[in-house]
């Protein structure tokens, strides 16, 4: 039953007519079941439910209530993403278009990308040598696919060169 002044999620779901069926309960519920698997952004959980026939409108106001509670961030799920990344040796690049497509805002992006612990410098020329040994390029042609490579990992051109000319400042 509802107390006497009523609950937040009570009156926002009676105002949108979402709670006679139980459908807010069953979306908000699913909502946290795929949180606890993992971090997920506002537009991956969204997607998720909508595909599981949750509408648009209640699937907004079940990610907007998670946030409001504390338990959906996109700054959260990009931290985490971001340190998945990194260990398996992707560059700021490519981890900032994965975020982009996953719906994280790129000023959440930024702030996430310059606050973490990776030395994108060292990073690049550790993954470098993971796949090319200790070696510098022998010639034009190695430099090119060592480029090329690191390039595909996400590693901006600026990195690529201090890298390959060995200016590891």
């Amino acid at each position: 039953m509802m107390s006497a002044g009523g609950s937040e999620e009570a009156s926002s779901q009676g105002a949108l007519g979402f709670d006679d069926d139980g459908g807010y309960r069953a979306a908000f519920d699913r909502a946290l079941r795929l949180l606890g698997q993992r971090e997920h952004s506002q537009r991956e959980l969204k997607d998720k439910l909508q595909r599981k026939g949750v509408d648009r409108a209640l699937a907004d106001l079940v990610v907007d209530d998670l946030r409001g509670r504390g338990l959906q961030s996109d700054a959260r799920y990009a931290e985490a993403l971001v340190r998945s990344r990194v260990q398996r040796g992707h560059g700021p690049v490519r981890i900032r278009q994965e975020l982009r497509q996953r719906g994280v805002d790129d000023v959440v992006a930024d702030e996430v990308l310059t606050t973490t612990d990776a030395h994108w410098l060292a990073q690049a020329g550790e993954v470098r040598s993971r796949k090319f040994g200790a070696e510098a390029p022998a010639d034009r042609d190695d430099w090119n696919r060592q480029a090329r490579f690191l390039a595909q990992r996400g590693y901006p051109a600026d990195l690529i060169y201090r890298v390959l000319d060995g200016r590891g400042d």
